[in-house]
Order: C-alpha cells, then structure tokens, then sequence
C-alpha cells in the first residue's frame, strides 16, 4: 500500500479527530455520572424515596 505524504498528513488528522471525539464521549459520560449523584445526594437529603421522584417533581427528562 502506497501512501502519499498528503494521504499521511490527512490519516494523522483524522486519528486526532477521533481521539479528540472519543475524549469528548468520556467527559460527557463522566459528567452525566457526576449530575445523576448529585441528583441521589438530593433527593435523599431532601426526604424524596428515589431519585425518579424528584426528577418527577422538577420535570427532569432522562
């Protein structure tokens, strides 16, 4: 397989773009992990029985 140097540089950058996607991925994961215990915190300490009760109440979307 012959490769032209701008065949190289694009193949490089496209490997950046999906490492750079596949970091966004992680962080929206992670941030989603970080609401949905704030959210139990919450709801215990606010008397609810789950947290589905509470977003119930304030009309949260899962």
């Amino acid at each position: 397989m012959i490769e032209t140097k701008d065949e190289i540089t694009q193949i490089k950058a496209l490997q950046k773009e999906i490492e750079h996607l596949k970091n966004l991925f992680l962080k929206k994961d992670m941030d989603q992990l970080v609401d949905d215990s704030y959210l139990k915190v919450a709801a215990q300490k606010l008397g609810y029985k789950s947290d589905l009760k509470l977003k119930k109440k304030l009309n949260i979307k899962t």
